[in-house]
């Protein structure tokens, strides 16, 4: 890590020029991460809370990470180390078509003397439409192969640990190391791509997705000096001192059967950060609940995620675009509903689903409810200047949108677990990275200040949400921009409206509308929402100061 002021590094024998002062301007500097206690920030330097020199991949859609993570798998040699963090694991989830299965890939890694480590969240029961038997069972037969796979509970009450990471190292070699952050779970439902025709092992969902749920999801495939700080990211929680569950006599049990070790070693072994890779900047960011026993790297907690969010809004002038699995609660929507306040020019696009993934007599209200209102939020700031869509396939079948995606301006962006909930903001544990390019977009027919990797990533998604190349839409400012996507889903509703004669226009979006609560339903919706479904994990006078 270092000061990104226009220094240089150096790059296969070649200087890589990095990305300018203004970089201090998007990222959190450690002062405004708000959590003295983390190794993430380590060197003390003014500009120290984030890497410079690595290089970024997007990998859109459950197939390509799952096709990218067996190719990297299968390249390990005896004495290289894996290291993973999981909200849910199945054993039997198939990489490829044709699998192997992750379970299988990774006890062969184990027996072959390749250091395999994993922390999946323990997780509450399956009666509850939750993981707890998966993840046991995957845990199970890692540490039966020779690896060490910890169930993991050391979570405030009534969260979850919701990191999804994956950190590949070479002995020897650091330049070949990888690390995998996103949205993507190591499960089943997970691996669809472009089409959207479903993966065929599927979870619980409600039915009106089908048979086979379309699936929508990204991560990010890192290399360079930023897989250090990923790994720093894991030994915190591995390293963590405190018991992984409550000490009782069936979670005990529970703990013997998973033959989940005792006592787990340490991760003493130290590693130098990967060389630089590539020009682009990253900033791990983190969500840690406020709890008791604190986390010894977090003893306040961690509200990185909605800081940098906070602080990135606050820059926007143009577009900020978002993908989210929930888009819940006013304090959420505040950011983004002072920037359209402040920029007259900000155009605001968000892609949901189109029904929550549990949507029956009781579970629905609550799930809806907090949507509701952030939603009611930004259009009664700016009804013309926001756009809230759903996603559906070919065959007319909504796509869960389950990616956690967010554009500002062509300039910022990320990707990771966490969702727009006060959940993920304050209570669950949560990984995400915020990514700058140090390439500027000079390209004809960009904004100003656009960088490449930013612009690219919203291209790609835009052409498969719209329908159309990218090449076509490279012309549009933000608000043409904004025009083409009311115009598509105008486009479809109205081939709906004719009975869905003739050719159906190009594209995926259709206009998302909340089914509403009613009055009697909030009367008991509101109070679970607030606790249960998207609970506030901050200490009690932040709450009363709208901080994070």
């Amino acid at each position: 890590m270092s000061n990104l002021s226009g220094r240089e590094a150096t790059l296969d024998g070649e200087d890589v020029t990095m990305i300018d002062h203004s970089t201090g301007q998007w990222f959190l500097r450690p002062d405004e991460r708000g959590n003295p206690g983390t190794d993430i920030d380590r060197m003390g330097d003014v500009d120290g809370s984030w890497a410079e020199g690595n290089l970024v991949r997007p990998l859109i859609h459950g197939a390509t990470y799952f096709r990218r993570l067996y190719e990297e798998l299968c390249a390990l040699r005896a004495g290289d180390h894996v290291y993973f963090t999981d909200w849910r694991g199945d054993a039997d989830q198939l990489l490829l078509p044709e699998g192997p299965t992750i379970g299988a890939v990774l006890c062969d890694l184990a027996r072959a003397g390749i250091e395999v480590r994993a922390l999946l969240w323990r997780s509450h029961s399956d009666h509850l439409q939750f993981n707890a038997r998966e993840n046991r069972r995957l845990g199970t037969e890692l540490n039966e192969a020779g690896a060490e796979v910890l169930l993991d509970q050391r979570v405030r009450r009534m969260s979850s640990h919701h990191q999804k990471l994956f950190v590949i190292r070479h002995r020897g070699e650091p330049e070949r190391d990888v690390a995998y952050v996103g949205g993507i779970d190591l499960s089943h439902q997970r691996r669809d791509d472009r089409e959207h025709l479903g993966d065929p092992q599927q979870a619980p969902m409600d039915p009106r997705y089908g048979a086979r749920t379309p699936w929508h999801d990204a991560a990010l495939e890192l290399r360079g000096p930023v897989v250090g700080d990923l790994l720093r990211t894991f030994v915190e929680r591995w390293d963590d001192r405190h018991p992984l569950d409550r000490r009782t006599p069936y979670r005990m049990v529970v703990q013997r059967l998973a033959r989940m070790p005792r006592h787990p070693k340490p991760l003493t072994e130290m590693f130098p950060d990967p060389p630089p890779a590539g020009p682009h900047a990253v900033q791990v960011l983190r969500t840690y609940a406020y709890k008791h026993p604190g986390y010894p790297f977090a003893p306040a907690g961690e509200r990185s995620i909605a800081r940098a969010y906070r602080k990135a809004f606050g820059n926007a002038r143009t577009l900020i675009y978002l993908e989210d699995q929930y888009l819940w609660s006013e304090l959420i929507a505040q950011g983004i509903h002072d920037a359209l306040e402040r920029s007259p020019e900000l155009r605001v696009i968000i892609v949901v689903p189109r029904y929550p993934d549990a949507d029956g007599a009781l579970s629905g209200p609550p799930a809806r409810f907090g949507q509701l209102r952030a939603v009611r939020m930004l259009r009664r700031i700016a009804p013309e200047r926001v756009g809230v869509y759903n996603l559906e396939n070919a065959a007319g079948s909504p796509i869960y949108v389950h990616a956690k995606i967010c554009i500002v301006d062509d300039v910022w962006f990320t990707c990771g677990s966490d969702n727009f909930n006060r959940r993920s903001w304050t209570c669950d544990s949560e990984l995400t990275c915020a990514v700058l390019d140090a390439t500027p977009d000079d390209r004809v027919f960009v904004a100003e200040g656009s960088l490449r990797l930013a612009r690219d990533l919203r291209m790609e998604v835009w052409s498969e949400h719209l329908g159309r190349p990218c090449h076509s839409m490279t012309r549009l400012d933000p608000a043409a921009a904004f025009d083409l996507w009311q115009r598509t889903a105008a486009d479809l509703e109205a081939w709906y409206a004719r009975g869905s004669k003739g050719e159906r226009p190009p594209g995926q979006i259709r206009p998302h509308v909340t089914q509403r609560v009613s009055r009697f339903q909030a009367l008991w919706a509101e109070p679970l929402y607030r606790l249960i479904y998207d609970p506030d994990g901050r200490p009690r006078g932040m709450r009363r100061r709208g901080e994070f």
